[in-house]
């Protein structure tokens, strides 16, 4: 793609996504509390930390490339469903999930010294009705530790979700499209300033 990056990111399905498109890229460290504010929006949220990671990477890279930072989240009835605590936690939000449509955002930032752009991504995805003993399977596969709202779209859940509309690399956890525009809009930028 011809630019190289620093990637705010810990998680290696983003790294893999970043790879699949051929960008150069380095981890950097972002420590950032993920937390939402009173009354901010999930879209508002999640943007929020996309951006906070970028900027934190940023702070602690070489300061030589832009940094990209990404975050996801998983929204049902206007509710974040965060990773889950226990096998108890698991199964309340797949009983959640089961038989419905939720959403997943997944917000992007790239930061630079004196550039900033980000993007929304906004993707819904059906679930079928799960049984009992599909989530406990599920959860016995270990797969749904760590992972937003339990499930992972890439994985054994695969089998769960009959419909989305959007992203599917959104839900994964970075998505490609948005992210090659963005950084071709800042390699566009970066050429115009020269």
């Amino acid at each position: 793609m011809g630019v190289s990056i620093y990637l705010a990111s810990s998680s290696p399905r983003r790294s893999e996504l970043l790879s699949q498109i051929g960008v150069s890229f380095d981890l950097v460290k972002a420590d950032i509390e993920e937390k939402p504010e009173t009354g901010e929006a999930a879209q508002d949220y999640v943007l929020r930390l996309a951006l906070q990671k970028a900027q934190a990477g940023f702070k602690n890279s070489n300061k030589d490339r832009p940094v990209l930072g990404a975050d996801t989240i998983i929204v049902i009835d206007q509710k974040i469903l965060e990773k889950p605590r226990d096998k108890k936690h698991a199964r309340k939000m797949l009983q959640l999930l089961s038989g419905r449509v939720h959403q997943v955002f997944t917000a992007v930032a790239l930061v630079q010294s004196i550039y900033t752009k980000s993007t929304l991504v906004k993707t819904e995805v059906s679930f079928k009705t799960l049984s009992e003993q599909e989530i406990s399977d599920y959860w016995r596969s270990g797969e749904p530790v760590g992972k937003a709202a339990g499930y992972a779209i890439q994985g054994i859940a695969g089998k769960f979700i009959n419909n989305i509309s959007g992203s599917y690399s959104g839900v994964v956890g970075l998505p490609l499209f948005e992210t090659a525009e963005l950084l071709g809009e800042f390699m566009e930028a970066f050429n115009k300033g020269r």
